[in-house]
């Protein structure tokens, strides 16, 4: 044990550093930054990848402490960023003025994702409990904009982006109702498992019915395309692209990803020339046959966790030019910082960023 005085001060500020408000709920996890540039943990599956990649930029972990981290959103006037910490039902705060890292809101109805709208407005799909899309005023209070649907209420709200016409669009999938771990166990008022609209005038229009839990969603930087995660049903998990009308219609269904290679495909997000940063893990599937461990039969993964957690990015066709490694399975992601080009990602306990070569599409 190091009893020296710089010893002492370095293990004081490394573990002030992972707590949250004096107590980690939550197992808090030791990472160590590549020393080396460029940080070999950002692969390049393409070529074309090489530009994002700057080459004096590695990985830090700047917060950790949560049960499952989910939902980042950045406020660029305010210099901080929120996401939500799922099993714990808080939504958690980093300051990137002083570096602390503390609840925001607590109990927070389960938030899962969250997008900060045209005017700078928190707003947060409550996974559980109340089973609604929020918006968090700037003086505080809390405005509810959609709960139910034909009478009905929704499944659990999951994630959610805001159009530049003002619109709001959220999918709603069974994941908050299915069992306790992120809320409460529920009966689905539902017949589907939908992507909503939210018009300006707040009328709330079901976009797409036909969609096996529908997950991360986002715009082409020109909101020509919207894309869709597709949790179940395709067999593998996808992202599906539809062309967007005028109308806040969306037609022409095309697959543009199929995560076969057991990966996990969660909430993403989309940068300026229409690249998509995907969140990625291992998706649970067994093998086929069990191993010998230890004297005992196991079901061992098809695919190794550690080959597959970080964040994979495909272009605009889909396909795979990038991956970015983490020590964890990212769920979510978010573009911020000051020149909207640090990567925030949400991955399973922690929170990792990231500097890169381009900036979120807005």
């Amino acid at each position: 044990m190091n009893l020296s005085r710089r010893g002492i001060l370095s293990a004081a500020l490394s573990g002030a550093a992972l707590a949250i408000s004096g107590q980690a709920r939550a197992q808090s996890f030791a990472f160590k930054p590549n020393q080396r540039y460029p940080d070999p943990a950002v692969e390049i599956l393409d070529p074309s990848f090489a530009k994002y990649r700057l080459y004096s930029s590695t990985i830090e972990q700047v917060a950790s402490g949560m049960r499952w981290a989910e939902g980042p959103a950045y406020f660029p006037d305010e210099g901080y960023l929120l996401l939500s910490d799922i099993p714990n039902n808080r939504i958690m705060k980093l300051s990137e003025k002083d570096g602390s890292f503390t609840v925001f809101r607590s109990p927070a109805n389960y938030a899962n994702g969250n997008t900060r709208d045209r005017q700078g407005r928190l707003v947060s799909c409550e996974h559980s409990v109340t089973r609604r899309i929020t918006r968090t005023e700037k003086n505080g209070t809390v405005t509810v904009l959609a709960d139910g649907f034909e009478g009905k209420r929704l499944n659990a709200p999951n994630d959610v982006v805001v159009k530049s016409d003002d619109t709001i669009w959220f999918t709603d999938p069974l994941f908050g109702i299915n069992g306790n771990w992120e809320g409460f166990k529920a009966k689905s008022e539902q017949a589907n498992t939908n992507v909503f609209r939210i018009g300006t005038d707040g009328k709330l229009t079901a976009v797409i019915t036909d969609l096996v839990n529908p997950n991360g969603l986002a715009f082409s930087p020109d909101e020509k395309k919207l894309y869709v995660v597709e949790w179940k049903g395709t067999p593998n998990r996808s992202i599906w692209s539809y062309d967007v009308n005028a109308d806040g219609t969306v037609g022409n269904k095309v697959k543009l990803i199929d995560a076969a290679d057991q990966g996990s495909l969660d909430g993403f997000r989309v940068d300026r020339d229409g690249n998509l940063w995907c969140g990625w893990g291992s998706n649970g599937a067994l093998a086929s046959e069990p191993v010998d461990v230890n004297g005992r039969k196991v079901f061992p993964l098809k695919a190794r966790s550690e080959d597959l957690d970080g964040v994979m990015v495909f272009n605009p066709q889909g396909k795979p030019i990038g991956f970015i490694r983490l020590p964890e399975r990212c769920a979510n992601l978010t573009f911020g910082g000051p020149k909207n080009n640090r990567l925030y990602m949400a991955a399973s306990h922690s929170l990792y960023a990231l500097y890169v070569e381009t900036e979120g599409a807005v």
